[in-house]
């Protein structure tokens, strides 16, 4: 049951998409709470 090789990179790299999305975000949300708080 193991998936193929081209598969398991395909997931990896779309979780490593889907993570950088959400660093991003969690970014700009921490940068936008800073420059509201000054």
């Amino acid at each position: 049951m193991t998936q193929p090789d081209d598969r398991r990179r395909q997931n990896v790299r779309l979780a490593w998409i889907l993570a950088s999305v959400a660093l991003a975000f969690a970014l700009g949300f921490v940068a936008k709470i800073v420059w509201l708080g000054r």
